[in-house]
Formats: C-alpha cells, sequence, structure tokens
C-alpha cells in the first residue's frame, strides 16, 4: 500500500554493508553505535500502543481460538493445555528473536527500517558461509510464505463466515442451501473491506470486533459451562497420527508474524512493543490463556463431536446461538481486512511498484491488486471448504518456517561467529528451533493433506 509504505531512506555507500567491512560478523568497525533506527522512522499515520495492541489482540483472536476444542480432540486434554502453553511461549520468544535480529540489522546498515525478506537476506549474507548462497534467493523464499499464509488466513475466514451463516440460514429455509452460495453471497461485503488502504483507519473496526468478540466469549461459556460431562471421559492423551494436526491448528491460531511485524513497523513508538511488559508479551500472555481456556473447556464440553468452529456445537434453533454465530461472523469478516493487508502490501510494495513507476493510474492497479486478492481466496475457500483441515494446513506450513525457523537461522547469522555465547548455547538452542519448525512443517502437511485426500474420497463415494 502506497499511502502506508515506510520511507527508507537510501543507504549512501559508505553504509552499504560488506563482509569485507563487517570483519565476517557482521559488526563495521566504523559503525555508529548511537544509531538507533527506531528514532529515524518515518512512518505515514503511525498506531499507538492501544492501538497496537488492538489489532494484536484482534490479529490472533480470530477463527483458532474456535477451533482450538477441535485441536485439543488431537492432542488429548491435558497434552493440549501443556502443548498449548509451550507452543505459545515459543511463538512468543521466536517472534522477540526476529524483532531483534531486524533491529541489529537496521543499526549495523544505519537504516530506521527492514521488511522481513531484506532482513533474511542481509543476515545470510554474513552468516556461516554454507548458508551464503542462498540470500538472494531468501526474499522470494519469505514472501512466498508470507503472502501464502496470510492469503490462507484470509482463505479461513471466508469458510468461517460462510460456515456460521449457512448454519443460521438452515434454520430459516425448508430446503438447505449448499455452502458455496453463502460465500459467493459475501463477496462483495470481503472486496470492499479489503479496500481500506490505510492501517489506522482499520482500527477502529478492529475496536469493534474485538468487543463483539468478548462479547461471544460470554455466550460461548454460557454454552460450555453447562452440564459438563465427567473430565474421565476426556483422554488425557490423543493418537501421535493426528498430534501434527493439533500443531498446524495451533501454530495458526497463536502466530501472526505478519501482522506483528507490519504492526512494530508503524508504531509511534516501536520500543514500547518488546520488553517483559511490552505490546507484544501482554498482547500474547492474555491470547494464550484465552485459547488454552477454550481448547479444554471446549473439548472437555463436547468431547469427540466437536466441530471445527465450536459455534457450530450450540443448538442452532437457538436464537442467542444464532446471534453468536452472526456476530462471530462479522467480526471475523472485519479482520479480513487486517490480514488482506500484508499480502497486498508486499505484492504491492515489492513487485508491482517498481515496474509501474511514473504510471499516473497508480491507485487503480492498486484496487485491481485488492480486488485480485479476494477473488483468488474465494476461489479457493470454495474449492477446498474444509475448516478444521485449512486452518492446521496453512500453521503448519507455513508458520513453521516463517514463526519458528527463520527467525532462528536469522539469529545465529547476526551473532555468526563471535556472539553466540557460551558454549555456543545460542547455536545450539536455534539448531533445535530449526530441527523443530522443519520436522513440524513436514509432519503437519502431511497428515493434513492425507485427510483432505480422505475426506475428498468420501464425498466423492
Amino acid at each position: 500500500m502506497a499511502n502506508e509504505s515506510v520511507k527508507l531512506k537510501p543507504l549512501s555507500p559508505s553504509n552499504k554493508y560488506t563482509d569485507g567491512e563487517t570483519g565476517g560478523n557482521g559488526n563495521s568497525p566504523g559503525s555508529n553505535e548511537d544509531y538507533d533506527p527506531h528514532l529515524h522512522r518515518e512512518v505515514e499515520n503511525p498506531t499507538t500502543n492501544v492501538e497496537t495492541l488492538i489489532h494484536l489482540l484482534k490479529g490472533c483472536l480470530g477463527t483458532g481460538i474456535l477451533a482450538m476444542p477441535e485441536a485439543f480432540k488431537n492432542s488429548g486434554i491435558f497434552n493440549g493445555l501443556v502443548s498449548t502453553v509451550i507452543i505459545g511461549v515459543l511463538c512468543t520468544y521466536c517472534l522477540h528473536v526476529l524483532v531483534q535480529a531486524q533491529y541489529v540489522l537496521c543499526k549495523r546498515l544505519k537504516v530506521p527500517i527492514l521488511s522481513y525478506p531484506e532482513s533474511m537476506k542481509l543476515a545470510l549474507e554474513s552468516g556461516p558461509l554454507c548458508l551464503r548462497p542462498f540470500a538472494k534467493y531468501s526474499p522470494l523464499l519469505v514472501d512466498f510464505f508470507l503472502i501464502a499464509y496470510q492469503l490462507g488466513i484470509c482463505c479461513v475466514y471466508i469458510v468461517f463466515v460462510g460456515v456460521n451463516i449457512k448454519a443460521v440460514g438452515d434454520q430459516h429455509t425448508s430446503e438447505p442451501l449448499r455452502l458455496e452460495y453463502y460465500i459467493l453471497a459475501a463477496f462483495i461485503p470481503f472486496v470492499l473491506i479489503n479496500c481500506v488502504r490505510n492501517l489506522k483507519l482499520l482500527a477502529p473496526f478492529s475496536t469493534l470486533a474485538n468487543i463483539i468478540t468478548f462479547a461471544s466469549f460470554g455466550v460461548v461459556c454460557y454454552y460450555v459451562f453447562q452440564n459438563l460431562p465427567d473430565i474421565d471421559d476426556r483422554p488425557a492423551f490423543g493418537r501421535l497420527y493426528t498430534y501434527p494436526l493439533f500443531f498446524g491448528t495451533t501454530l495458526f491460531a497463536l502466530e501472526a508474524v505478519g501482522v506483528v511485524i507490519a504492526l512494530e513497523n508503524n508504531m509511534k513508538t516501536p520500543k514500547s512493543f518488546g520488553g517483559y511488559f511490552g505490546v507484544l508479551n501482554v498482547g500474547m500472555a492474555f491470547v494464550v490463556v484465552l485459547y488454552v481456556g477454550m481448547g479444554f473447556i471446549g473439548y472437555w464440553k463436547y468431547g469427540e463431536a466437536v466441530e471445527p468452529s465450536i459455534t457450530l456445537n450450540f443448538p442452532g434453533n437457538e436464537a442467542l446461538a444464532q446471534a453468536i454465530l452472526i456476530l462471530y461472523s462479522i467480526a471475523i469478516f472485519i479482520s479480513y481486512g487486517l490480514q488482506g493487508y500484508v499480502p497486498v502490501a508486499i505484492v504491492w510494495n515489492t513487485y508491482m511498484l517498481k515496474r509501474l513507476e511514473g504510471s499516473n493510474r497508480l491507485l487503480l492497479w492498486e484496487y485491481i491488486l485488492r480486488l485480485v486478492c479476494v477473488i483468488l481466496t474465494f476461489i479457493l475457500a470454495l474449492t477446498i471448504p474444509m475448516l478444521g483441515l485449512f486452518i492446521s494446513l496453512f500453521g503448519a506450513f507455513c508458520l513453521s518456517a516463517l514463526g519458528l525457523a527463520f527467525p532462528a537461522i536469522m539469529e545465529i547469522c547476526v551473532n555468526w561467529p563471535d556472539n553466540l555465547g557460551r558454549f555456543q548455547w545460542i547455536l545450539i538452542k536455534d539448531v533445535l528451533l530449526i530441527i523443530f519448525g522443519v520436522v513440524g512443517l513436514l509432519a503437519g502437511s502431511y497428515s493434513c493433506i492425507s485427510e483432505m485426500v480422505i475426506k475428498f474420497q468420501e464425498g466423492a463415494t
């Protein structure tokens, strides 16, 4: 988005980074240690700490929280509780690692801001020799995962809205309509929300969505706390085969790397983002508690009968349940604008704007891009309308790389070779994170695709 991009001051020749200038570890002898990238940012329409926290909560409190009970079904109730906390802490830590690595690179290069793809490229260029050949390809790879993930979220949101509105519509029609009709009926509203070009203008909508979400939680609790069965009826541990599905769903729910980067880059006071009681930790702590509670109580209540969205377990003939389905659909619809902001920004600023330089139709081309993104997400949603598996697949495939492996690789590179800590503990820790991320990507993606194939075969028969 042209009006939201952070203006970068061009590097002078003396500020450009080369391996020879850093002595191999990225620390330029002539670097100015007093340079603070945060003080040199020029951001149009910066967001305050409160607005950033609101956006962060809305970015995390999407469809994922309603899918947590089904995730607990795949992990077991006790295993799900412990694993969700661990994954939440891990996600938050890796986000800190990513933001700090970007800050270090900005400080070295004396530039106010770097995107995720730029940071990955520069980090690899200063890292171990075996990784440097991959530097020139890394921006495209990071952009691919970022765009795929954010478009995946948008697809999930479309299916969620369609499924919930259909559940209400089926109560008021003599013959239920196909899900595809409800999804298509929502096309124009989704186009309109994705045409909001200013992140700051979305803040009031995010506030409204948060109000709706928290109000809906009260009604959700009303249903799930009624007539709870014996908790001993719920297995403490699930099957090993289904655990990758839990991992993917939980990672999708908790990890909002694309939104986090955009929010930190657009803050008025970016130093308030990190820290023990910064925006990121406060927001993520609140989110993890809500996700653990929703997953635990929801699975305790409905057990193996739990739906991909717990709202679908509520009695469809009750007006209160129908109201929740509609209100939560409105909240998720609003969130589409925030999630759609990221892929549009990447494609527009990185790939289109420089090719359209000098054109007097930039605004038209930007709106065409926004329309194309909506059309693409609707095509995917109509092709594979499997809400639960959609959530798990995009979580495992994209976020294992973006949220776990890539930040760990960047931290190794920016600290290479002399700042890896006593006994090389940073290197050991990050290698373990990389292995964990790769295993999660492969196992989670395989499990999701296998389940999708099975469901397609069942549908064909």
